[in-house]
């Protein structure tokens, strides 16, 4: 006998894609009376991934965990369709719920396609039209788009990139950003510090922030920003640098090689979610290669400088509080060492201009999945 609930299945492999399914899936829980909620995950990160998971309390139906060391795309991606074909048939969900960009994104599309099932992708309509940047999530990206039966577009500007590339305007929501509502519920949670790595840190100084892990930046470019760190550093006696290391072997071994032994940089394992916002909220500006803090960022008030030739997240450039500067050893040193020496250059970036979210995009999400409409679109 069919039940009456409508059976959603949410499917992420990732740090950065639990973080932003969190919210969702918490509040599908708030509508047990009419909606089925299953989650499966692939494990395509393992350890950072149940950080998250362990946070925000969800509890997994499926654990498919598809990880090994050093795996390789095809690896990934050959495991996880067909692991995906059995829970989705077994399963039989109404829809899939997918987020975002990775190959897990990509793969529960193509499978739940496969299947003639409908699919939800939240954060729908981010684009480079640069093929290899970022690498592979850029075409990860357009091919889940033609995939997908409903967009849920984070911001205006997503929408107009999708029915630029003649997705139905019927089929596309602009909701905010989840990941705005996943900060703002740890930003109301009190934190204090309790890591010994931290307890190191000199907070009477500026700190600068630095995440950096991009795939298509292994080799020089890497290298290139490695040797940008240790001369920032050293030219600016007032600052402290810390950068949480990301476990791939491509990152770490640069890493350890170039700046390992300088004093004011503290080389430190990845982060739980809760410390690493919390370390955003006191550094001064943050230097990264990710998405996810191109758009938390502007909720703390921190520049951020972007170390990628291209951003899909425009926005935030747009908005001032984001900017792009590449690769190369000179022009990361220049751009730093302007918001370090302008007062009126940081104030101008630290506006605390959100264009991502108001922290109800979840919500937006469930009700389209309950109602196949959305009253109050996000206006930003």
């Amino acid at each position: 006998m069919k039940s009456n609930l409508k059976k959603v299945i949410s499917i992420f492999g990732t740090r950065p894609e639990a973080i932003k399914m969190a919210p969702v899936i918490k509040e599908l829980e708030n509508h047990r009376d009419r909606i089925q909620s299953i989650v499966c995950i692939t494990a395509q990160h393992r350890e950072m991934l149940d950080q998250v998971l362990k946070l925000f309390n969800i509890k997994c139906d499926y654990d498919l965990n598809i990880m090994k060391h050093d795996q390789s795309l095809f690896d990934l991606t050959s495991k996880a369709i067909k692991r995906l074909k059995e829970v989705l048939e077994k399963e039989k969900p109404d829809i899939v719920l997918i987020q975002g960009d990775t190959t897990t994104t990509f793969i529960a599309a193509l499978a739940a396609f496969y299947l003639k099932i409908p699919i939800g992708h939240i954060e729908a309509g981010l684009r480079t039209y640069d093929k290899f940047n970022p690498f592979p999530e850029e075409i990860n990206r357009h091919l889940t788009s033609v995939l997908a039966d409903i967009h849920f577009a984070p911001t205006k500007t997503a929408k107009q990139i999708l029915l630029k590339e003649n997705i139905s305007e019927k089929k596309i929501y602009v909701t905010g950003n989840t990941v705005i509502d996943a900060l703002l519920k740890i930003l109301d949670k009190k934190y204090k510090f309790d890591i010994p790595e931290l307890k190191k840190i000199d907070f009477s100084k500026r700190i600068i922030l630095i995440t950096a892990h991009r795939r298509e930046s292994f080799g020089r470019k890497f290298d290139q920003m490695c040797n940008a760190f240790k001369v920032i550093i050293k030219n600016n006696p007032d600052i402290e640098i810390v950068y949480p290391v990301h476990l791939n072997p491509n990152v770490q071994m640069p890493v350890m090689k170039i700046i390992s032994n300088e004093e004011r940089i503290h080389l430190i394992k990845p982060l739980d979610y809760m410390p690493f916002i919390h370390l955003m909220k006191r550094s001064y500006l943050i230097l990264t290669d990710s998405g996810g803090i191109q758009e938390e960022a502007p909720s703390l008030g921190k520049p951020v400088l972007v170390m990628r030739n291209v951003s899909e997240r425009l926005e935030g450039v747009s908005a001032g509080t984001v900017k792009v500067v590449g690769t190369d050893k000179k022009n990361i040193i220049k751009e730093t060492q302007i918001l370090l020496d302008s007062k009126e250059e940081y104030k101008r970036m630290s506006k605390a201009i959100n264009p991502y979210g108001d922290g109800k995009a979840s919500e937006r999400i469930v009700e389209v999945l309950l109602t196949g409409k959305l009253q109050n679109q996000f206006s930003l």
